[in-house]
């Protein structure tokens, strides 16, 4: 093995556990509260809602605007956060996975209620982790099967994400190598990370809530 490959393998190693450590503190610490969020999608946003369950009724093309703003603060706030810390280079990758990873969270958890899902019970809290490994890209369909059990099934499915987006992590942020370049590289990764997570999670909390919305339908609920 070179010494390139042997660096290689060094910074993989470091991502994914900057972001275990990430995913993991902001399962435990960073939520967004639901009742503060709900008035938030009232005032700022207009929804003729006063529960979660209320969105189901919300013409869908309104929901789907909201999201795109959600995703799009995201995406402006992991930039500059991207940019700030960019300066250090690959010194710096560790904790601006950190706060990438709360960024991350928070904006699927945002997706999740504005979608008509909230996370306060364990099955709730697991369909949520299945949500961001989706956003992920990660197929976590053995875990499935201890869903039920969330104390197990949520650092199984942090592990999976961590191994999968920390490949990814390190190939594009190598140009942090170049500390004159880091920032602008660093704010320009952080735009692409939370960009394709956010939208993948937007497919996933979208479809979600069609499916809903068509057996309430049917039931005439």
């Amino acid at each position: 093995m070179d010494n390139r490959e042997q660096k290689s393998g060094w910074l993989v190693r470091k991502a994914e556990g900057a972001l275990k450590r990430g995913f993991t503190h902001a399962y435990e610490r960073v939520k967004v509260d639901p009742q503060e969020y709900l008035l938030h999608l009232q005032t700022a946003h207009g929804l003729p809602v006063r529960t979660y369950d209320g969105m189901f009724s919300v013409p869908l093309e309104e929901l789907d605007r909201v999201a795109e703003d959600v995703v799009k603060g995201a995406v402006k706030l992991a930039t500059v956060e991207g940019a700030g810390l960019g300066v250090g280079g690959m010194l710096t990758l560790v904790p601006d996975l950190g706060i990438l990873s709360a960024i991350t969270i928070r904006m699927i958890q945002k997706l999740s209620l504005l979608y008509g899902f909230q996370f306060n019970t364990d099955a709730e809290v697991a369909d949520l982790w299945v949500a961001a490994a989706s956003a992920a890209g990660v197929d976590i369909s053995r875990e499935l099967l201890e869903k039920q059990l969330v104390q197990r099934f949520v650092p199984r499915v942090i592990s999976r994400i961590a191994q999968q987006a920390s490949a990814e992590v390190v190939e594009k942020w190598a140009g942090r190598i170049i500390p004159v370049l880091s920032s602008v590289i660093g704010g320009a990764l952080n735009y692409y990370f939370i960009k394709t997570w956010g939208e993948r999670a937007v497919r996933h909390f979208r479809d979600k809530h069609m499916e809903r919305r068509a057996r309430l339908e049917l039931s005439g609920e």
